[in-house]
């Protein structure tokens, strides 16, 4: 049975090494994905790639976010087909060729880096083929510790964020790329060896467009997928945008941009399984109104600019911990409301929309720093968006989980 309960002993310990091992694929994928981000600045600084705006650089470090976000939709629906135990050594093998290619090709041009970047997209699928492996080996009241726990995977970036910068400056230009390269693979062959998919997993038997236009279909996808937007995408934006905004906004070197970008990263990442272990035990509604109530609160005072040294950090400190646990409550939601064999499918949308949160709002930032040399708009633009997602959680979102609960148990578990 899918759903055997991961208390048993016989089951529990297989249960939490496939979480293990999916977290650490997460977490290695997500340091290959953000493997542009802070050079982005550098670049930049140096010239070696012609004299590139502050648009040049956000879409550079935007691109494979929108593409790992776009794959998720695809990934997703596949691993419900095919299971986490040949997606995840599939994605991380496939991840290594873009590495290669620009550590090898694309370092000397903007236009290159481009197309590595398209390309390096593909490790952030990876958060889709996660999701429904881990959720097939916990019971129903479990899932959200589970999965949010498997979401702090996304502190790859973290890894990314203090590395990079260091390994380009004293090993070389390729080594970030090419020690990358090397744990991607060590993982596929290990994962590829230890991976089993859960006992009972459903696969399904329609066509894979069927299937996303079905799931497209559920109310539980359309409003995760906002909330998703907000919580997660403002994770990535931050993730990606703020060592160019330290940067520019506060004069900080890049190494000390990375540097304190990883320190948002992490609290982000140590909140999620927070959010999902607190949205198991008080209801997910409660986790998302305050972590978003925080984000907007917060991003209108950081609107002000205020210094680093005292309210700037405890500013965005917050906001990465709402924003962490915010992410962590959505995927407790989909767990509880979504049945087992449709996590994958509703993942990927969801992890689609997330990623492009995450997408716009670089860019957003680039082009509004580009104009006023203010990232005033730009943060008063998410308080406004943080405030409505609010509201949507305290209306429609708790409409919907409530339905879920009051519907019986056999219902909401029909595979």
């Amino acid at each position: 049975m899918a759903d055997r309960s991961a208390t048993d002993p016989e089951v529990s310990g297989r249960a939490w090494l496939m979480l293990a091992l999916a977290t650490i694929g997460f977490a290695v994928n997500f340091w290959a994905w953000a493997l542009l981000s802070p050079l982005g600045p550098k670049f930049r600084d140096s010239g070696s790639l012609g004299d590139l705006t502050e648009s040049d650089v956000a879409l550079m470090v935007a691109v494979p976010v929108i593409v790992g976000s776009l794959g998720r939709i695809v990934v997703g629906a596949l691993t419900d087909r095919f299971g986490g135990r040949v997606m995840f050594p599939l994605v991380s093998a496939v991840t290594i060729v873009p590495i290669l290619f620009i550590a090898y090709v694309a370092m000397d041009s903007y236009v290159l880096l481009l197309v590595g970047g398209f390309f390096l997209g593909i490790a952030g699928t990876a958060f889709a083929v996660g999701v429904p492996f881990v959720n097939a080996w916990f019971p129903p009241e479990r899932r959200g510790l589970a999965v949010g726990i498997f979401g702090a995977g996304m502190g790859g970036t973290a890894i990314s964020a203090l590395t990079t910068v260091q390994l380009y400056d004293e090993l070389g230009e390729k080594a970030p790329f090419l020690i990358t390269a090397a744990v991607l693979a060590v993982y596929a062959v290990v994962a590829w060896l230890l991976m089993r998919d859960a006992p009972g997993r459903t696969v399904p038997t329609t066509s894979l467009m069927t299937r996303l236009v079905a799931n497209s279909k559920l109310p539980v996808t359309w409003q995760t997928c906002i909330l998703y937007a907000v919580s997660f995408g403002g994770y990535v934006a931050f993730s990606v945008y703020l060592p160019a905004y330290l940067k520019n906004a506060h004069g900080l070197t890049a190494a000390d941009a990375s540097n304190r970008m990883a320190g948002f990263v992490v609290v982000a990442v140590v909140m999620r399984p927070v959010g999902g272990w607190l949205s198991d035990r008080f209801g997910s509604i409660p986790v998302l109104a305050g972590g978003f109530a925080v984000v907007m609160v917060c991003a209108a005072i950081a609107a002000g600019n205020p210094p680093l040294e005292s309210v700037g950090t405890i500013v965005f400190l917050a906001m990465a911990a709402a924003l962490g646990s915010g992410s962590g409550a959505t995927f407790a939601l989909i767990a509880q409301v979504t049945e087992p064999a449709r996590v994958g499918g509703v993942t990927g949308l969801v992890g689609a929309a997330g990623g492009l949160g995450g997408f716009v709002p670089p860019l957003i930032m680039g082009y509004v720093y580009g104009h006023t040399d203010s990232y005033a708009i730009g943060l008063w633009l998410l308080a406004v968006t943080a405030a409505l997602t609010l509201a949507l959680t305290l209306t429609v979102v708790r409409r919907t989980a409530a339905g879920s609960a009051d519907a019986p148990a056999t219902e909401r578990q029909t595979t």
